[in-house]
């Protein structure tokens, strides 16, 4: 991956939808960029209307999501909107946003990739950050392995899972090299997944009031109830998509090879916590390269 010019959207775009987690309903509306301004939301339903930037310092503890967090303001389930951004390459972008949790929408990104390929995506003049990863990063525990080591050109990601003979959620994995082509054929369409007993703790909880059984795969004993995957690995392409998103929080381009093996959001975060360390050292020591 060559150093590359940044993007944005060409026109305002919008989309509409509730919450999974707090059953909000809320709109969003994305708004062109000028350079280096970077994913930006604003809560314009809060008085004072404040901006969040989409990186790893406004991180916030969350179970199961993505928050972010600046001051008394925050926006959370931003993973999937941000694996779009990062998918289709636009860099420069104002989320504005009058609930304090994204749409849902289908438990994918394909209705965020739509909304923004509908605005159209634009070249602008300022190069943008490349972060090369040099040397290997592991973050580990007794069930997970996150890898990110050198590779060939570009941003490669593969993820497997393997939840035992018990679960109904089959072995399997996804590897891809991110280009906006296969985010959009391969990635973007792959849904959230939860298991028939999850739903119902997190029902019992207050979330996911609104959800139906078609607005993301819950599994039971046989498989998935009242649907169908759209990939025999959908579930692994679905957490790639998580990682892609959660990465996208160190703010720049990646080139490496990252490879995850039953992660989640926890270990994606610290991932980009130490490649975006890395990249401030580079920055104030010259090249880019992760340390």
């Amino acid at each position: 991956m060559r150093q590359r010019q940044q993007q944005t959207i060409q026109s305002p775009s919008e989309l509409r939808g509730y919450g999974l987690f707090t059953n909000a309903e809320v709109r969003v509306r994305f708004l062109p960029a000028g350079e280096h301004h970077g994913i930006v939301f604003q809560r314009v339903d809060l008085a004072d209307k404040p901006l969040i930037p989409a990186l790893v310092d406004f991180l916030a503890p969350e179970e199961r999501r993505t928050k972010l967090v600046r001051g008394a303001a925050s926006v959370e389930m931003t993973e999937h909107l941000l694996a779009a951004f990062a998918g289709l390459r636009i860099d420069n972008c104002l989320v504005q946003i009058d609930a304090p949790e994204l749409p849902g929408c289908d438990g994918s990104a394909l209705w965020y990739a739509e909304a923004l390929l509908n605005a159209g995506i634009v070249a602008q003049s300022a190069p943008r950050d490349l972060l090369q990863i040099d040397q290997p990063e592991l973050i580990e525990d007794a069930t997970s392995v996150l890898h990110a080591e050198p590779g060939e050109p570009g941003l490669w990601l593969s993820y497997s899972l393997d939840y035992g003979s018990h679960s109904p959620i089959r072995p399997q994995s996804a590897e891809f090299q991110i280009t906006p082509e296969t985010f959009v054929a391969k990635i973007a369409s792959a849904r959230t997944f939860v298991l028939e007993q999850e739903i119902a703790y997190l029902r019992s909880r207050g979330y996911g009031q609104k959800v139906t059984l078609q607005d993301l795969l819950v599994f039971g004993p046989q498989g998935p109830i009242e649907n169908a995957l759209r990939a025999p690995n959908e579930c692994a392409r679905h957490k790639l998509l998580d990682c892609l998103g959660d990465l996208a929080l160190a703010g720049c381009d990646i080139q490496g090879q990252i490879r995850a093996i039953r992660t989640g959001h926890r270990h994606n975060h610290e991932l980009a916590r130490r490649l975006c360390q890395a990249q401030r050292q580079a920055s104030a020591n010259g090249p880019r390269r992760a340390a």
